[in-house]
């Protein structure tokens, strides 16, 4: 029976190899997210630990536990005199203090504009070259500063913008921009490439007056003497330390830096897995319906392997070797391939502007053994039903011309299962969608369960719908092609199993393309919304990449620019408001209320004159979740560890989609007490008359000397987020696109073995008088009728699982909206599906000897 299956396989070399790509591409996929992802990870151990290699214990600032939204509260400088104390331990061989700032640092391009890292850090660092043990860069050419107008950049900004040692750089940090000479290029260590992160190294001094340090340092760096273990170190400087101040060993410190960046590329993981999962989703449906159709092909095959002994255990065994064999293969080019993938994505995420940092390849052995055993998992439980269905092959079925296979014992139980399948999905989305109490994960959860479920079920239940379907989309091809079209229509629905299955594939990959489209759409709708119904302004100053802060002397600049009515600025951090972590924001009590539209739950624009120095305006859903009424008072922790009361003034209702004002707002100047570097979110402006570009010319030249500050109309700024959504929908798209090329295969497949299958029939159509054109359009339209039938379940179950998921977040005020144009665009690409799987079919149908196919059996 091993030798009948390999013969099998080597009989149908073709079949099997489209049967194993959609295997192949979702092995790809996974198999290529593991070593992307562990190259990240690799490259940011190599920082973190080359960083740390020579230091024993390091001190830094002890920022206060404060997170929410992805921002964590900025820990506090440490003062320089601290340094000499930490020298004069005993356990102390060397010691050395630096300057290390994410954000405010922004190398100029040629064309003046800051070089945009897209989010990542833009370093400012200032480094003692004297100490060079504790360096965590390293020189590539050139020399370090050593002078205030002295600089060393990165390689990979130096490679791409084409800086040169002895070069001038304008740089924009905490002050306004300045020029310097590039006195060497460096690089972190042993890794090549940051991704799009910056940095520029200036000599301690002037990196503590740009960066707003004087007297002060980032992190101190410490060496133990030769008998004294880094946790002996650790102990003796705990003493002399302030209490804004902490100290770890070295590999501490690097630990925890590596475990903040493994959060960020496990998100890259999962988020990429996802899609390898419904890559290999589809290819099992795939795989499932070529097996179904190769075991009923055989069925006089199989009858005769029964007639000469092969028991049914035989039978089912040789089945799910073929399945083995095919998944050991496709998890071996999968695999392949997907270190090619790896370097693909790479590229990709290039193209988008959201380069990572990356080091030599890491192929880890879990990610070997993950791939084939998925890919081979994938492949034999897809082919677990039809190895049962050859078992039901009866030896008499050898002497019957064109046997079939009979019915299973539960097949009358098949619609009752689907139906089942289908009321389970639907109570796990219903839950998701219209119960409160649930969790986000359990909500998730779910939703991630029940679209499975649905998926399944509409695929069992979908060969009830191809007749009419068929009716409905075979319509105009029938039209057009005339008696082509009529039998491409009845050959769909000779049988309906078959052409559901085939559709199901192409169905999942619309429905998915759909759900996103629609998702998306409504968010781009919802944001538009919430940022009109708040802002009054004309103009709006933020940051290059629009969502970091930026530094607050851009604000004032706007200010002073020629031709403004009125500018004022908000002020954004982290800090802990009785006793829960949200985002606090600094405003100008006289003048926010021109540009901000306060939706006010309790009080009204008289409460802002009344804020005072310990005031504060409330979002009401967190008033009420805390039992505040104008009056109460609170107790705020700022990210510099700052500590006050606040007293309740107003509560105010705005839209939760995109909240741009904090869960609570005081007064700008208690925020900037309150904080030791304030930085701004936005500054809003209005001019007199309408915002026209001769109006926003002071603007841009004002800001000339904050490379990192832009400014745009209200709706150029609407505009361009709806263009990030756009980027990111763009990226769901390509990766998407993925299981739609599987369905393609899947086609083929069917296509090519219902030709073979239909051969006698063909020949006897030409025989008739049928010509070489018609038997390719017959196929094509075929072809093009089963996708379309795809896509009239696919696109209107994507907008279902949208408005689902839409109502799940019922809470942020997802507005639903249906983006017509790009349903229109599935729905041609369904047709454009359908004539691509067809080419290869339609070619061997039109090119059957007639004489010979007459003769086939």
């Amino acid at each position: 029976m091993i030798r009948v299956a390999l013969r099998g396989l080597a009989g149908r070399k073709f079949r099997a190899a489209l049967t194993a790509i959609a295997v192949v591409l979702g092995v790809a996929m996974v198999s290529g997210t593991f070593v992307l992802t562990d190259t990240i990870d690799k490259a940011f151990d190599a920082i973190f630990f080359e960083s740390y290699a020579n230091t024993d214990a390091a001190i830094s600032g002890k920022a206060p536990d404060i997170s929410f939204e992805g921002s964590t509260a900025e820990a506090p400088a440490v003062p320089a005199s601290l340094l000499e104390r930490v020298r004069q331990l005993d356990g102390v061989e060397a010691a050395t203090g630096s300057v290390v700032d994410e954000s405010a640092t922004k190398i100029l391009k040629a064309d003046g504009k800051a070089i945009n890292t897209q989010g990542a850090p833009s370093f400012g660092f200032g480094i003692d070259p004297e100490q060079s043990q504790f360096n965590p860069l390293k020189l590539v050419e050139g020399t370090w500063p050593a002078s205030p107008d002295e600089v060393v950049i990165d390689a990979g900004t130096a490679d791409k913008q084409g800086y040169a040692v002895g070069d001038s750089v304008r740089i924009g940090t905490l002050k306004s921009v300045q020029s310097f000479r590039v006195s060497g290029v460096a690089q972190y260590g042993s890794v090549s490439s940051l991704g799009t992160a910056t940095f520029a190294v200036f000599t301690i001094p002037t990196a503590q007056t740009l960066l707003e340090r004087k007297g002060k340092f980032d992190a101190i760096s410490i060496s133990a003497k030769e008998g004294v273990t880094p946790e002996q170190l650790v102990e003796q400087i705990k003493p002399v330390l302030p209490p804004t101040a902490q100290v770890r060993t070295g590999v501490e410190e690097a630990n925890e830096a590596s475990s903040e960046v493994s959060e960020f590329t496990s998100f890259i993981r999962y988020f990429l897995l996802a899609f390898g999962a419904v890559a290999l989703f589809v290819g099992a449906f795939v795989i499932f319906n070529t097996m179904s159709i190769t075991v009923a092909q055989r069925t006089r095959e199989l009858a005769t392997l029964r007639t000469i002994g092969a028991s049914r255990k035989q039978i089912r065994r040789a089945v799910l070797l073929e399945a083995f064999l095919i998944g050991l293969v496709a998890s071996i080019v999968g695999f392949l391939l997907g270190v090619g993938l790896a370097y693909g994505l790479n590229w990709l995420f290039k193209q988008l502007d959201l380069e990572l940092p990356t080091t030599d390849m890491v192929i880890a052995p879990r990610t070997i053994v993950f791939a084939f055993v998925i890919g081979i998992l994938v492949t034999v439980l897809a082919a677990f039903v039809p190895s049962l269905r050859a078992t039901r092959v009866s030896p008499i079925l050898a002497v019957r011309e064109g046997a079939e296979l009979p019915r299973g014992r539960f097949a009358r139980y098949t619609p009752f299962v689907a139906l089942a399948i289908l009321a389970l999905s639907l109570f796990l989305l219903g839950r998701a969608a219209f119960t409160d109490e649930l969790a986000t994960g359990q909500r998730f959860l779910f939703i991630g369960v029940g679209v499975l479920l649905l998926f399944v079920g509409v695929a069992m239940i979908s060969s009830k719908l191809v007749r009419p379907l068929a009716a409905l989309v075979g319509v105009p091809g029938e039209k057009l092609t005339g008696i082509s079209g009529f039998l491409a229509r009845r050959n769909t629905l000779r049988n309906p199993g078959r052409t559901a299955a085939t559709a199901a594939a192409l169905m999942i990959g619309l429905a998915l393309v759909t759900f996103v489209a629609v998702l998306s759409n409504s968010m781009k709708a919802s944001n538009r919304g919430a940022i009109e119904e708040q802002i009054a302004a004309d103009f709006v100053v933020t940051s290059q990449d629009g969502f970091t802060p930026f530094v607050s002397g851009a604000g004032d600049a706007a200010e002073s620019a020629q031709g403004i009515e009125l500018a004022t600025s908000v002020r954004s951090e982290v800090g802990k408001v009785a006793n829960t972590d949200k985002y606090v924001t600094g405003i100008e009590p006289d003048r926010i209320s021109s540009v901000y539209k306060f939706d006010w739950a309790d009080g009204s624009d008289a409460a802002l004159q009344d804020l005072g120095e310990f005031g504060a305006i409330v979002d009401k859903d967190f008033a009420e979740d805390r039992n505040l009424v104008i009056g109460d008072r609170f107790r705020f922790l700022s990210g510099s560890g700052r500590a006050t009361t606040l007293e309740v003034k107003a509560t105010y209702d705005p839209p939760p989609f995109y909240q741009l004002l904090g869960t609570v707002s005081i007064s700008k100047a208690t925020f900037d007490k309150l904080h030791d570097r304030p930085r701004n979110q936005f500054t809003f402006i209005n001019v007199p008359g309408d915002p026209t570009e001769q109006a926003e010319k002071p603007l841009e030249a004002a800001l000339a000397t904050f490379p990192d500050a832009k400014v745009q109309t209200r709706e150029a700024w609407i505009t361009e987020q709806d263009e990030e959504f756009n980027q990111f929908l763009t990226m769901l798209y390509v990766l998407l696109a993925l299981s739609v090329i599987i369905s393609i295969f899947g086609m083929i497949n069917t296509l090519a073995l219902a030709v073979f299958e239909r051969t006698r029939e063909l020949g006897m159509l030409r025989a008739v008088g049928m010509t070489r054109w018609q038997a390719r359009t017959m196929i094509g339209t075929e072809s093009v009728i089963t996708a379309l039938i795809g896509a009239a379940i696919g696109l209107p179950l994507g907008i279902f699982l949208a408005a689902l998921v839409i109502k799940a977040l019922e809470q942020f005020d997802v507005r639903f909206s249906i983006p017509l144009q790009p349903l229109i665009a599935f729905a041609i690409v369904a047709v454009v599906v359908g004539v691509i799987a067809a080419i290869l079919p339609a070619r061997r149908a039109a090119r059957l000897n007639v004489l010979q196919a007459l003769q086939y059996e």
